[in-house]
């Protein structure tokens, strides 16, 4: 039966699974299982890379341009996650990120019954968002065929506006209709479609990667520090200070 499934949705390939071994192996298995993650990553370099490429000449090109995040979930939930630390860490401005999840803001906390199937909701968060021509829009999906996501991206082809598509399923739709790709195949996770697991874990590396090296190649990072970051607090003054004296 699970030849059908995709495989983020079965289940793990070992005769004893997590619920029946010892604290040890229980462990090792899951340390193991996301150690798996990097090999994932490295095997994406050549895409990630162009990825980067882009944005760097797109976003120097365009000022108006934003960042724009979408997801529905865990997917969503990494997506906001990366974004809303561009403009403290780096001092990439706030009017230059926007999101676009599945349920709003409140799925950051909830699941939002049905949000993730709702096509006609994405298309009025679409308008709402007011997303423009010379915006990126990021999608994430772990399955790849998540309904809303998918609809924003097809919102995307109609407007002209370039996308990337983040997906841990091979053969997900939103490869399909997407400007870059980026296939992470995560394949099982040790709690059967559990993909806040390894799937996330993937997900969140590249997000870093991506927006890390982007941020630091437009002149936001001087020797390893984040010279443009918002001190909010005491600590981020000190580490501000020291940052200036480091660069004088």
């Amino acid at each position: 039966m699970n030849y059908k499934i995709p495989k983020i949705e079965q289940t793990y390939p070992i005769k004893h699974q997590i619920d029946t071994l010892d604290l040890s192996k229980s462990f090792n298995l899951m340390i193991n299982d996301q150690a798996k993650v990097i090999e994932v990553i490295k095997k994406n370099k050549k895409n990630i890379l162009i990825i980067i490429n882009f944005l760097i000449s797109h976003l120097s090109k365009f000022e108006d341009a934003r960042l724009v995040y979408c997801g529905a979930g865990t997917s969503g939930r990494i997506a906001v996650q990366d974004a809303v630390e561009l403009y403290p860490t780096f001092g990439w401005p706030r009017n230059k990120i926007e999101f676009i999840l599945a349920g709003g803001v409140k799925s950051l906390q909830r699941s939002i019954e049905n949000a993730e199937d709702d096509v006609l909701q994405a298309r009025k968060n679409f308008i709402e968002k007011k997303i423009r021509k010379n915006d990126v829009v990021i999608c994430l999906a772990a399955s790849g065929n998540t309904k809303f996501t998918n609809e924003i991206l097809k919102e995307c082809i109609k407007n002209n506006i370039k996308s990337i598509a983040v997906s841990n399923n091979p053969n997900g739709v939103i490869l399909k209709n997407s400007n870059f790709k980026i296939v992470l195949n995560t394949q099982e996770e040790v709690v059967a479609g559990s993909t806040r697991l390894k799937a996330g874990t993937a997900q969140k590396i590249c997000l870093n990667m991506i927006s890390t090296i982007v941020m630091a190649k437009l002149g936001n990072v001087k020797n390893g520090m984040m010279i443009n970051m918002i001190p909010s607090n005491d600590k981020l003054k000190k580490r501000m200070n020291r940052i200036k004296e480091m660069n004088e």
